[in-house]
């Protein structure tokens, strides 16, 4: 906790005094440009890996960068994409999962959790990617970890899109979705193109969507 506070203490003195005037325009009000749904673990940080500024994206963080599918009883997830969407009017989400992800190692190699219940019941959103992961062969439980990573992304593309918000502002062409995978080891990202259900190295293709997504 110490060097966090020293953290803290230090952006005050040195990082704030340099962003001064972006934090004053920031003070009343936002205008972030996209929604990034990305994994709560501690080695993806979205603002770094997309070197956005204060203010430019809306983050929404949580075990396996999952979005339940929009229901009655809507929550944290869905109230932050509502709001993101319907109210900032963002015009990118992008769904971003990750190489070595916990959650979904815990999914692809069947391991127990009845010991964390909360994140046994949370992972259940993630049951269609397990199903088609387990229908497809695997070289090895490496691959089959980084093939369910995907599948993640893809079932939480499809996830985001129940939601009304998303379905509207898509309708009237004011979104695009995106889904990715951030390589930690290379620093590299894929991304799924909803033309072709493939995915393929960012850097290379720099334009590529998500939806519309056929199923």
């Amino acid at each position: 906790m110490k060097e966090i506070i020293e953290g803290f203490l230090k952006f005050q003195k040195e990082a704030y005094p340099q962003r001064e005037h972006l934090f004053k325009n920031l003070a009343t009000n936002q205008n972030p440009r996209a929604l990034f749904i990305s994994c709560s673990d501690s080695r993806i940080v979205p603002e770094l890996v997309t070197q956005r500024e204060p203010g430019d994206i809306f983050v929404i963080r949580n075990a396996g960068n999952i979005v339940p599918s929009y229901g009655p009883e809507p929550g944290g997830v869905s109230a932050s994409v509502e709001y993101a969407v319907s109210k900032l009017g963002v015009r990118d989400l992008v769904i971003c999962g990750h190489s070595d992800c916990g959650a979904m190692t815990a999914i692809a190699a069947c391991q127990c959790l009845d010991h964390m219940p909360a994140v046994k019941h949370w992972l259940r959103y993630a049951d269609s990617a397990r199903l088609v992961n387990e229908a497809r062969p695997h070289a090895n439980e490496q691959e089959r970890i980084a093939s369910m990573v995907r599948e993640n992304v893809i079932a939480q593309l499809a996830n985001v899109q129940t939601h009304p918000s998303v379905r509207l502002a898509l309708a009237e062409n004011k979104l695009s979705l995106h889904g990715w995978v951030f390589d930690i080891e290379s620093g590299t990202i894929e991304a799924y193109d909803g033309a072709t259900r493939r995915f393929v190295p960012l850097a290379a293709s720099p334009d590529v969507v998500a939806a519309p997504v056929v199923w």
